[in-house]
């Protein structure tokens, strides 16, 4: 096992760094190859890399049981890796999901749980969703209706920054997400809060201009479109070691996507955790010649496929 996979200190359980996602059409020619070679898979490619990505089709539709299976196959080569998933929009953003959807979300999870590859599901709620009693009882009931799987919150208001809020994970073994969003208005601060054995981080990103825009001339993506400096890093890599304190999985997601610089801060971050120099890819390293000062030497491309 490489160096860049032993993310510990102390007595602290393993930390797992990766990016959300892994089908952007962007990241052809920058984190993939250009011309990618028979049989290749994206998230095969990652697990070379990274010990972790979040699935972000999950938050759209259910996930197909064959889709995770065959997941599970293509990341075998990384026995460390581990999945997170987000649930379904219709249970966190609507209020109409009813049995058969519940069943459909738990064909795909149960794949992926029952082949040890569930390390968390996150619950992402918008913006909107302020702390109210009327949200804490929805909250509470999605807690209960999902209970068998290792649920995380994420929150972005800061009505939610509150202690019977995060005494209510605890009592459940739930987990906080702690956010880097821009911070406007009422929006929850960066924090480092761990309320279950599964402690999370997310990094969105800090484009102030396009997070609340709703110009139809900016693409969703300029959401997306921004590269931490190490610096900016520094402190949320404190935060991650504070939040792994209690031993058991934590996962950091880096969900900046655009053009792949969720790659880069999260190759930044493993090496800001570990001081180890890490594997990059090396499309990557040529589009973010900053990568040379932590990639290893020479260039090291990974296993594609799983054995």
């Amino acid at each position: 096992m490489s160096e860049s996979r032993k993310i510990r200190k102390g007595n602290e359980g393993a930390i797992r760094v990766g990016p959300a996602g892994w089908s952007y059409a962007d990241w052809a020619g920058i984190v993939y190859p250009p011309r990618k070679p028979a049989g290749f898979h994206e998230a095969a490619y990652l697990s070379g890399f990274f010990d972790t990505i979040e699935i972000n089709t999950s938050f759209y539709q259910p996930l197909r049981p064959e889709h995770c299976r065959h997941w599970v196959e293509l990341v075998s080569a990384n026995p460390r890796f581990v999945f997170t998933a987000k649930l379904w929009q219709r249970f966190t953003h609507e209020a109409d999901a009813g049995v058969e959807d519940e069943r459909a979300v738990r064909a795909g999870f149960d794949v992926l749980r029952d082949a040890g590859k569930l390390g968390a599901v996150l619950l992402q709620f918008p913006f909107s969703f302020h702390r109210t009693e009327e949200n804490i009882a929805r909250l509470s009931k999605l807690l209960k209706q999902f209970s068998d799987y290792p649920l995380v919150v994420e929150v972005r208001h800061a009505t939610w920054n509150d202690k019977a809020f995060y005494s209510m994970l605890h009592q459940r073994g739930v987990g906080f997400c702690n956010i880097d969003q821009p911070v406007i208005g009422r929006s929850m601060k960066p924090t480092e809060r761990a309320t279950s054995r599964v402690a999370y981080v997310r990094l969105h990103g800090r484009r102030y201009d396009t997070w609340f825009s709703d110009d139809p001339a900016t693409p969703p993506s300029e959401r997306y479109n921004y590269l931490y400096t190490e610096e900016e890093l520094d402190p949320w890599a404190a935060r991650i070691r504070h939040v792994a304190e209690g031993g058991g999985s934590t996962f950091v997601i880096a969900n900046n996507h655009f053009e792949g610089k969720a790659i880069v801060n999260a190759l930044q971050l493993v090496h800001l955790l570990t001081g180890a120099k890490v594997k990059v890819p090396e499309p990557l390293r040529q589009h973010y010649p900053q990568l040379d000062l932590i990639a290893t030497e020479p260039p090291a491309e990974p296993l594609l496929f799983p054995r």
